[in-house]
């Protein structure tokens, strides 16, 4: 066992009497001890259950004969964060759970790890730990929030509660129809409703191998994701007698797949950050040029919040993630050869697997398109790519030209979208919210929200090197490379450029000649850091761009 390098022989005395000062018996610490990562706090409506999580987890463990120590990973809650300098903090978390989950399972010498995440930032930071680390582990998320139900019967979700106060300050809705989201749209614990990026997060662990089947989709509140919190604890002791480790699950392989079933899905764009995050962290290189290659030949199949009026629970309801996998895996999309955290491979745990409401999980005969949910464009503007959910994108702004609206943070251009400075037909600009100009790479919900919760989603494009909530939607266009504070070509438009969007040929252009480009490239001049303290400024010193992950280097 690994763990003996702190409990066997005399010289390791003083280590077995810190572990007896924990309660511990001999008969416990003699077994393999089983880290369980839990990111249990009271902030996050997505972790307040994760502490019942742990429990389960821990007596699985108990039942397959392991003794589990727990220890806590942080968690930011994104829409709590969103729309002020808190935001900053969400992305940069990544790499905080990262590196201290990491630290602890070395130091203390896990035979084993469960990982125990639910939102944003708190999924991917733990698969990148788990590859780093690469120890036998296993995921077991907190499962999504139901769907809210408003007075007069419709179902809501977090991203219609956003739209509301742009209906709000488009003088469509009044304060007590604020009022009926606001206590309607979040109605239990668990990552929020839709198709958003904790969703989309945990849906890809399931893909990727991680995490058994129902961990992205069985709801939050249900004894079903008790009952597969007590499966995993059980499952990992079968991986650490096997030795099967992070690295043997995810290989290129199995990327490969979890891209794809992305594309299915229409999962959210900030996985195009993750995913080569954790590759990356797993010894294995994924470009966002790939995306539109897998996209090609990929069909899209579901339609959830944001871009439909569907639900994490419907999504479980119709067969979940395993059968979307198994949609995609008849058609010969998927490697099923590959190795899971069941200890089996891709193609028996498929077996069986049935797609039970195809107004849910649309067949491939019949999708919602004929490509993913992800698309890739390159540009002038971008030439090193920049990222839209074009699943959730009108047919009318698939292609779209319009002059520019130039803002430098976030927090000028809402202040003009609410203002109702923004016309039909614009493109927005919002530049100096990178990973690095942010710093943090801000999520922008609320932009995109007033846009479109003031009718103008179908005619007002919006463009940044910053990111997008999972629960954005319309032609949003975001993490475009190089960015503004790393001398991209977004720090150079000036208000009334033409942009030119073609989402189907995946380019976007800037249509100023280049001697003129070239002059203001030339008298263009890096503004002041916004953060020029703490750990912000450290991380805008090391962070990569948005198109490699915004990894730390």
């Amino acid at each position: 066992m690994r763990s003996n390098e702190i409990k066997q022989g005399v010289e390791r005395a003083p280590n077995r009497s810190l572990l007896y000062a924990l309660g511990l018996t001999e008969e416990e610490f003699s077994r393999p001890l089983i880290g369980v990562v839990c990111s249990y706090n009271e902030i996050v409506p997505g972790h307040m259950n994760l502490d019942k999580i742990a429990e389960a987890v821990k007596a699985g463990i108990r039942a397959a004969g392991g003794t589990p120590i727990e220890f806590p990973a942080i968690a930011v809650c994104d829409g709590i964060a969103m729309g002020h300098v808190g935001m900053k903090y969400s992305l940069v978390t990544r790499d905080l759970i990262a590196d201290s989950t990491e630290a602890m399972a070395i130091a203390h010498q896990f035979d084993g790890l469960v990982m125990i995440p639910n939102c944003d930032k708190n999924v991917p930071g733990l698969l990148m730990a788990a590859a780093r680390v690469n120890i036998p582990t296993i995921f077991c998320s907190g499962g999504p929030m139901l769907a809210g139900y408003l007075k007069d019967g419709r179902r809501t979700c977090l991203s219609h509660m956003f739209e509301a106060v742009g209906a709000y300050k488009a003088g469509t809705l009044d304060e007590k129809g604020v009022q009926d989201y606001e206590e309607n749209a979040c109605p239990s614990c668990g990552s929020c409703s839709g198709m958003y990026t904790a969703n989309s997060m945990n849906c890809l662990t399931e893909a990727i191998g991680m995490g058994l089947a129902g961990n992205g989709t069985i709801p939050a509140p249900l004894s079903a994701r008790i009952r597969l919190a007590k499966k995993a604890g059980m499952q990992v002791m079968e991986l650490v007698r096997r030795n099967i480790r992070p690295r043997d699950i995810m290989t290129p392989a199995a990327f490969h797949n979890a891209e794809t079933v992305d594309m299915a899905l229409g999962c959210s764009t900030n996985t195009m950050l993750h995913l080569p995050a954790i590759a990356h962290e797993a010894g294995v290189t994924i470009s966002l040029d790939a995306a539109n290659a897998i996209s090609a030949k990929t069909p899209n199949l579901c339609h959830l919040a944001p871009a439909g009026d569907t639900f994490m629970e419907d999504l479980d309801r119709a067969g979940g993630v395993r059968a979307v996998m198994a949609e995609l895996a008849e058609a010969g999309l998927l490697d099923t050869s590959v190795m899971t955290c069941t200890g089996k491979t891709l193609a028996e745990n498929l077996e069986g697997a049935k797609n039970l409401d195809e107004t849910i999980i649309r067949p491939l005969s019949n999708p919602y398109s004929k490509t993913g949910g992800i698309a890739v464009l390159k540009g002038n503007l971008a030439p090193d790519g920049c990222v839209v959910k074009q699943s959730a994108v009108a047919p009318e702004m698939m292609v779209h030209e319009g002059p520019a609206r130039v803002f430098d943070s976030e927090d000028d251009a809402i202040q003009a979208i609410y203002e109702k400075k923004i016309n039909p037909g614009d493109v927005v600009v919002i530049r100096y919210e990178g990973p690095k100009g942010g710093p943090g790479m801000r999520e922008m919900l609320n932009p995109t929200s007033a846009i479109a919760g003031m009718g103008l989603d179908s005619s007002v494009a919006l463009i940044t090197d910053g990111r997008f909530s999972g629960a954005t939607r319309g032609a949003s266009i975001g993490h475009v490379s190089p960015e503004a504070a790393s001398g991209g070509p977004i720090g150079l438009v000036e208000e009334g450029d033409l942009i030119a969007i073609n989402i189907p040929a995946n380019t976007i252009e800037l249509k100023v000649d280049e001697a003129t480009l070239a002059a203001r490239k030339a008298a263009w001049v890096c503004p002041e850091p916004k953060i020029k303290t703490g750990y912000l400024a450290r991380y805008a010193k090391l962070v990569s761009s948005a198109d490699k992950g915004a990894i730390l280097e």
